[in-house]
C-alpha cells in the first residue's frame, strides 16, 4: 500500500466523491455563519446545519467537503498524549433527502479499500444494534463475515442530540497491527488501546426524536459523514499518532530544530513539542478566517492557544522571540495546496502573531515571577490550592489565560480555586458593563485597541505646529456590523479610529479635548471628530471617512482644525490664570478638583466651602483680565519632578507623573505641571468672562468661562438681546431701565384693578342666593356653581357668603378652561353641629374625576369633569345632612 500523503489523500476523497456527482464545496470558514450555538466550527457538518434543517436549499443534494475544525474542550489533554489535537480535518459526504443506506456503505468501503488500498482484511464495520438493514448491507452486499461486524448500543452507535433528526451509525475501524494494541488476549474493535482505530463514521439521520424518547420515520432521510483526515493519514502512513504524518512530521521537525532537542526522548519535551505543533496550525488557521487574538469569545481561544504555545516555546529553550511566527510559515507552505487562502492572507497571518508573541513576551517573565512568589507562599502556609482571586490577577494584569496558571501549578503538585476565579471574572465584566457608557464613534469602547500591538506607539508633534505627515500604524472600524474590530483598510462611510506614528493631533488629557480636523491621501479624506489616547502611547484619531479609503501603511497628511486649536489654547492657558486669581482672592485652599476645556468654554472645578460672592468674582476676573492684558510670556520646560517642584510649579493634587515633567510657566505669576497646548503669550487669550459660579459637592465648586472670539460672541448676542427688549418694550436700549420701571407701575396698577373686577364677576356670577339656601336638620347649606372663577376668587367669594349666612356651610364650584374647582366652607356653629368640609370635598369631588380634601372649617379639590358638577351639587346636601347630629 502507497503511503499517501495529507494533501493527496484530500484530493483523492473529494475527486472520488465528485466521480459520485457530489459537488466539492470548499471548506467553511471556522467562524459560524448565522450559528449562535457555536464559537467555532467543530465538525464537517456544523456549517450544513441549515441544510439537513431545511432552512437553506443546498446547492446540490449531494455534497462532498474537507472541512477545517477545532475543539478546544479538552484543551488541558492536548500535548499530554498523541490522541489529542485542537486543529483537524473532517472529510465528509452528504446527501439532503439523496441517497442513503445502500450508496453511503458501498461508497466508504470502495474508497478506503480500492481507491487508498486499505488491506479489506484488517478492516471492520460496527452497526447500531438494531439496525438490521445496515448489518444485512455489509453483510450481503458487502460481504463481510457476520462474526466481523460488531453490533454495539446507542451510546456507541446511534447520533442525536435532544429532539430533532437523529439515527444509527455504522462505523469502521482499522487494525494497524498488535504494535499498537495492549496485548490483552481478548483485544478487539472497541477496545480502548490503539490497535482498532476508527477510521470513518457514516450517520443514517433517518428519525425524528419528540424529546420524548419517540421516534418518527423522517421523509426525507439524510447521510452525514465524517472521516479525520489526520487519522486516515496516521492509518495510511503507518504512524504512531496524528504528529507523526507527513505535514504534522514536518513541522513538528521544525519546533524540535528551533528547540535543539529530538522527539521521543523526554516526555515532558514531547508535551511542549506537540503542544506547540498542534496550536500553531489552530492559530494560523483562525486567523486567516478573520479571528484577532482577544479577552472574549473565539478571540479569547486564539489568545489561550497562541500564549500556551509561547510558554512551551520557553520550557524547550526556545530563544526566538518570534518563533511561533515562523512556525506559522511551515503551516502555510504545507497546508497551502487545500486552503490557497493561507498563503493570500500570509502576511497578515504572520503580523497578528507576531504582535501576539511580543505582547505577551513583554509581561511572561513579571507574570512568572508572581505566580512563583504566589506557589512558594501556598507551600510555606501548606496550602494546595491557588485563590481564584490571585488566579485572575495573573490572568487581568499579566495576560495569563487560567490554563496556562493551571499547568503550571499541576507541575507542582498545586490546584487552582476555578469557582473563586470565574467568580472574580465575573465581577468586573459586571462592573464594567454598568460603567461603560453608551456612546457613538467618538467614544468607542477602548477595548477593540487592546487587540492592537503594544508595541505601536505615537508620537505627539503638535507643540508648535497643526499640520504634518505621517504613516498609518494602526486601523479600527468603529460601530461596524459585528461590532469594533481591528481593520486593515477604512472606506468610505465607515467610522473608525485611525493611528499614525506621529501627529500633531492632541489627544484628550489633562482636561483638554482632542484635536479635531482631517486626515488626506490623494483625494482620500477622513474627518476627526475628536482625538485619544488609547492602549498605552497610541493616538486614535477618530471619525469618519467622507471619501476614498485608507489603508495601514499610508503616508497621510494630518491637519488640525486651527481655529479650534486656537480656541482651545485660550482656554487652557486661562484656566492657569484663574486657578491663580482664585488662589489670591479666596486663599490657598483652593485646589483643582478638576476641569474641561474645549474650543467654546472652559470648566474649573475647585475645592472652596461656600458660594462665591458676587464681589469675589469679580476680583478674580478683574486679576486674570489684567495679567491677559500685561502679556506675559508663557514658556515651557520639560524638568525633572524635583527640578519642577524647585521652580514652585504647582502639581495636580493625586496625579501619577513619571520621571520628567512638562512645566507651563507664565511668568512668576502661574506656574504648573502641564502637558496641554497653550497660547504663546497671555495677551493671545485676548479677554476673559466668568460666566457661572456653582456648587457640585460638598467643599467643591464650579467656574464656567470664556475667552477670545467667544466673549465678543457672548456680548453680542446680549446686546442683540437687550436690543430685542428694548424694541418690544417700544423704547431704545438706552432708555430701557426707564421703560421697565414705568411699565411695572403700570402692571402694578392694572392687577389691583384686575382683582377688583374679578371679585365683583364673582359676585355677579353667584347673584343673590338668599334663595337657593338649604336647611339641612337646621343648617344653612349655600351649594350651587358660578362660571369662569379660579381657586383664589373662589375662597374670596366663599368667605364673602360665610358672612351672609352667619352660620351654615357653602360649597361653591366653578369650571375654568375645562378644569373644575371647588371649594368648601363651615362656620364655628354648623362645625358645633358635625359639619366637616374636609369630609364633604372628599365625597364630592370624585363625580367631578378628581380628589380633594382639608380642614374641618375649610378645604378644596380640583377635578377634569365639569359634566359632574351638578351632581356634586346635589351629593353635597346628602353628605351634609349625614353629617349633621
Amino acid at each position: 500500500m502507497k503511503k499517501y500523503g495529507v494533501n493527496e489523500l484530500r484530493k483523492m476523497f473529494l475527486d472520488f466523491f465528485e466521480s459520485k456527482e457530489h459537488l466539492k464545496m470548499k471548506s467553511f470558514s471556522l467562524v459560524p455563519h448565522n450559528d449562535n450555538s457555536l464559537l467555532i466550527i467543530n465538525s464537517g457538518m456544523a456549517p450544513l446545519k441549515p441544510y439537513f434543517t431545511g432552512q437553506e436549499v443546498p446547492p446540490r443534494r449531494r455534497v462532498t467537503t474537507c472541512q477545517k475544525c477545532i475543539r478546544t474542550g479538552d484543551l488541558e489533554n492536548v500535548g499530554k498524549t498523541a490522541r489529542h489535537g485542537t486543529f483537524f480535518e473532517m472529510l465528509g459526504n452528504f446527501s439532503f433527502g439523496d441517497y442513503f443506506k445502500n450508496e453511503a456503505i458501498p461508497w466508504a468501503w470502495e474508497f478506503l479499500t480500492e481507491v487508498v488500498g486499505l488491506d479489506a482484511d484488517r478492516l471492520y464495520p460496527s452497526v447500531y444494534v438494531d439496525d438490521d438493514e445496515a448489518f444485512n448491507i455489509w453483510k450481503d452486499k458487502m460481504h463481510i463475515a457476520p462474526e466481523r461486524i460488531f453490533r454495539f448500543g446507542k451510546e456507541d452507535n446511534f447520533w442525536e442530540h435532544g429532539s430533532g433528526p437523529c439515527g444509527p451509525c455504522s462505523e469502521i475501524y482499522y487494525d494497524r497491527g498488535e504494535k499498537y494494541g495492549c496485548g490483552k488476549p481478548d483485544c478487539t474493535v472497541g477496545c480502548d488501546c490503539d490497535r482498532y482505530m476508527e477510521v470513518w463514521n457514516i450517520v443514517f439521520s433517518q428519525f425524528d426524536n419528540d424529546g420524548k424518547g419517540n421516534y418518527s420515520e423522517l421523509e426525507q432521510k439524510n447521510i452525514d459523514t465524517g472521516m479525520g483526515l489526520e487519522r486516515l493519514a496516521v492509518a495510511v502512513q503507518d504512524v504512531d499518532s496524528i504528529f507523526d504524518v507527513d505535514t504534522l512530521h514536518a513541522l513538528r521537525s521544525e519546533v524540535c530544530k528551533k528547540a535543539g532537542t529530538e522527539y521521543g526522548v523526554k516526555y515532558e519535551n514531547d508535551v511542549s513539542i506537540r503542544i506547540i505543533t498542534d496550536h500553531i496550525r489552530s492559530t494560523t488557521f483562525m486567523i486567516s478566517d478573520g479571528i484577532l487574538p482577544s479577552n472574549e469569545g473565539r478571540g479569547y481561544v486564539l489568545r489561550r492557544l497562541i500564549r500556551r504555545a509561547c510558554r512551551h516555546g520557553r520550557l524547550l529553550g526556545i530563544s526566538d522571540d518570534n518563533f511561533l511566527t515562523e512556525l506559522a510559515k511551515v503551516v502555510i507552505r504545507d497546508s497551502k495546496d487545500g486552503y490557497p487562502e493561507l498563503e493570500e492572507k500570509k502576511d497578515f497571518i504572520l503580523k497578528v502573531i507576531s504582535q501576539e508573541e511580543e505582547k505577551f513576551e513583554r509581561t511572561i517573565d513579571t507574570g512568572l515571577s508572581l505566580l512563583k512568589e504566589m506557589t512558594d507562599r501556598l507551600k510555606k502556609d501548606g496550602g494546595k490550592t491557588l485563590s481564584g482571586a490571585d488566579a485572575f490577577r495573573l490572568y487581568d494584569t499579566y495576560g495569563f489565560p487560567l490554563d496556562i496558571t493551571k499547568e503550571i501549578l499541576e507541575e507542582e503538585g498545586l490546584g487552582v480555586d476555578e469557582d473563586g476565579y470565574n467568580e472574580a471574572m465575573k465581577k468586573q465584566s459586571d462592573t464594567a458593563r454598568s460603567a461603560r457608557k453608551k456612546s457613538n464613534y467618538m467614544g468607542a469602547d477602548a477595548t477593540v485597541y487592546e487587540q492592537l500591538d503594544a508595541a505601536v506607539n505615537s508620537e505627539f508633534i503638535g507643540y508648535d505646529k497643526t499640520e504634518a505627515k505621517g504613516r498609518i500604524v494602526a486601523l479600527c472600524l468603529l460601530n461596524g456590523k459585528d461590532g469594533d474590530k481591528v481593520a486593515d483598510a477604512l472606506s468610505e462611510g465607515q467610522e473608525g479610529a485611525v493611528i499614525t506614528d506621529r501627529t500633531p493631533f492632541y489627544g484628550t488629557m489633562g482636561g483638554q479635548v482632542g484635536d479635531s480636523g482631517v486626515i488626506e491621501l490623494d483625494g482620500a479624506l477622513f474627518e476627526v471628530m475628536t482625538t485619544e489616547h488609547v492602549a498605552g502611547s497610541k493616538i486614535a484619531h477618530i471619525g469618519k471617512v467622507i471619501r476614498g479609503s485608507f489603508k495601514d501603511g499610508d503616508e497621510v497628511t494630518l491637519k488640525v482644525d486651527e481655529a479650534s486649536r486656537i480656541a482651545t489654547c485660550r482656554n487652557h492657558s486661562a484656566t492657569h490664570l484663574l486657578q491663580k486669581a482664585l488662589r489670591d482672592v479666596l486663599g490657598t485652599h483652593v485646589e483643582q478638583s478638576g476641569s474641561y476645556q474645549d474650543k467654546d468654554k472652559t470648566r474649573f472645578d475647585f475645592s472652596h466651602f461656600e458660594a462665591m460672592t458676587k464681589d469675589e468674582l469679580k476680583k478674580v476676573e478683574k486679576e486674570v483680565n489684567e495679567k491677559i492684558a500685561e502679556g506675559i510670556p508663557v514658556v515651557t520646560e520639560v524638568l525633572t519632578i524635583e527640578e519642577a517642584k524647585k521652580t514652585g510649579a504647582m502639581a495636580l493634587f493625586g496625579e501619577k507623573y513619571g520621571e520628567k515633567v512638562r512645566v507651563v510657566e507664565m511668568g512668576e505669576f502661574s506656574k504648573e505641571f502641564c502637558g496641554g497646548t497653550h497660547v504663546k503669550n497671555t495677551r493671545d487669550i485676548v479677554t476673559f468672562k466668568i460666566l457661572s459660579e456653582t456648587g457640585i459637592a460638598a467643599g467643591v465648586r464650579r467656574i464656567e468661562a470664556i475667552t477670545g472670539d467667544n466673549v465678543l460672541k457672548y456680548y453680542r448676542e446680549v446686546e442683540q438681546r437687550l436690543e430685542n427688549a428694548a424694541a418690544a418694550a417700544k423704547t431704545t436700549p438706552e432708555a430701557l431701565s426707564d421703560r421697565i420701571g414705568k411699565l411695572l407701575e403700570e402692571v402694578k396698577a392694572l392687577k389691583s384693578e384686575n382683582e377688583s373686577l374679578k371679585a365683583q364677576a364673582a359676585k355677579d356670577a353667584v347673584g343673590d342666593v338668599t334663595d337657593n339656601i338649604q336647611d339641612i336638620n337646621g343648617v344653612s347649606l349655600i351649594a350651587t356653581k358660578v362660571k369662569g372663577v379660579d381657586m383664589n376668587g373662589l375662597r374670596d367669594l366663599s368667605d364673602e357668603l360665610k358672612t351672609k349666612l352667619k352660620e351654615g356651610v357653602v360649597v361653591l364650584l366653578s369650571e375654568t378652561e375645562g378644569k373644575v374647582s371647588i371649594v368648601v366652607s363651615a362656620t364655628e356653629q354648623a362645625m358645633a353641629k358635625g359639619a366637616h368640609a374636609g369630609n364633604l370635598i372628599k365625597e364630592i369631588a370624585g363625580l367631578v374625576g378628581g380628589g380633594g380634601g382639608g380642614r374641618p372649617n375649610m378645604a378644596q379639590a380640583g377635578g377634569k369633569n365639569p359634566a359632574g358638577m351638578d351632581d356634586a351639587i346635589k351629593k353635597a346636601s346628602e353628605v351634609l345632612a349625614s353629617q349633621i347630629k
